[in-house]
């Protein structure tokens, strides 16, 4: 932490994440010759080698690191790098553990005592004595912009069906529990598939009934979501499900849009080659987010801290409570970044921008103040009304 680091504006706070995603290292690795590996291979760019952005990726890298965080909102125009720093996350992503079963079940849940009701296959391999799951990178799931509602929550299995047999088939929610799924253009969903996320996210399971058949799949996933405000308005009721919120504009610095041309320019020539340069410092990064992971189950917050954040809260005038939710588990994750199991006011402060922007509402500020003033109308003529009667 006694490394100096350059000064990125008010607007960013010193931090570990920041010294893990400035420049300094960047330039290292780029100096590095770049090794000729032939044909390209399709790969993401990488996430460390994204140019400026900070706080969209330290908000990226929040809600990996914690993902009580609640997700993240990206909002900005057209050919900002939102959906290429979402997809370049898959590089840093820490692993879980991922069942071999279609019931979904893994070996905590082998403790229940209806498992071999609930997980008749899991419980059946686990019982011969194999294995039920495996572990492998947290995924990143795409949700495509027509999916269907069947497609989301799943449906009866084709194959199946063709066969002469009835079964359900999983869907791209409960394919996504324990990973991560990522809405591009979140705002132009379809209301009934935004309903089904929507709930599925608060309860972090979902149930299908398709006739006589029903299936209860877990749906426990970090929502990433973008979109360009110029192609319309996000449904308040969705907004307030994404933890942190970041405008992204586009960079302003001419010497920082020429580095993105030719970083860009390099990962088209050769992707291979490109992403082998950045291999070496991906992998610390994806080693920091995972002990980062781990030290954020110890996290707690300063009562000073605590102060701070509900301080913030009252004064901005904000109803959900998702907003202090939000800040609070951001900071733990915050501090957790920076070696810390203590979050404290710096990290109230530092997060407090991402979590409780666009949370205030004016019309239901409006709408209260009206219904107060009516409240207080109807008081004056009830006392009125006694008075005159005495």
């Amino acid at each position: 932490m006694s490394e100096v680091l350059p000064d990125f504006g008010s607007a960013i706070e010193q931090s570990a994440l920041l010294r893990i995603l400035s420049e300094a290292g960047a330039r290292r690795v780029m100096s590095a010759p770049a090794p000729d590996l032939g044909i390209a291979e399709n790969v993401p760019f990488p996430f460390i080698a994204l140019v400026g952005q900070y706080e969209m990726r330290i908000a990226l890298m929040l809600s990996v690191i914690n993902p009580q965080v609640g997700g993240v909102l990206l909002i900005g125009p057209r050919g900002t790098g939102k959906t290429t720093a979402v997809r370049s996350l898959t590089g840093i992503l820490p692993e879980v553990e991922v069942s071999d079963s279609e019931d979904g079940a893994l070996y905590d849940d082998m403790q229940h005592p209806d498992a071999a009701v609930l997980y008749p296959e899991s419980f059946e391999k686990f019982q011969a004595g194999q294995p039920i799951s495996h572990y492998e990178s947290v995924r990143l799931v795409e949700l495509p912009l027509n999916a269907r509602l069947d497609d989301v929550v799943g449906g009866v299995s084709e194959r199946a069906a063709a066969q002469g047999r009835m079964r359900l088939e999983r869907g791209i929610l409960s394919r996504a529990d324990n990973n991560i799924l990522y809405i591009d253009e979140v705002n132009l969903l379809a209301n009934d598939v935004a309903d089904a996320i929507l709930d599925a996210a608060a309860q972090a399971s979902f149930t299908v009934r398709r006739g006589a058949m029903a299936g209860t799949y877990r749906s426990r996933f970090v929502l990433i979501g973008s979109m360009n405000p110029e192609e319309g308005r996000l449904r308040p009721q969705m907004l307030d499900r994404f933890g942190l919120r970041v405008s992204v504009r586009g960079l302003f610095d001419p010497a920082e849009r020429l580095e993105v041309y030719k970083r860009v320019q390099a990962y088209r020539q050769n992707k291979a080659a490109f992403v082998r340069q950045w291999e070496v410092i991906t992998a610390e990064t994806r080693d920091e987010v995972i002990l980062a992971r781990e030290r954020v189950q110890q996290a707690t917050i300063a009562d000073e801290a605590y102060d701070l954040g509900m301080f913030l809260v009252h004064a901005l005038d904000i109803d959900s409570h998702r907003a202090e939710y939000t800040m609070f588990e951001a900071a733990k994750a915050y501090a957790a970044a920076d070696g810390r199991t203590l979050a404290t006011t710096h990290d109230v402060r530092a997060v407090a921008p991402l979590a409780l922007r666009q949370r205030r509402s004016e019309y239901m500020v409006d709408f209260f103040k009206i219904q107060a003033s009516e409240d207080e109308a109807i008081r004056v003529l009830a006392d009125t009304h006694l008075k005159d009667k005495s």
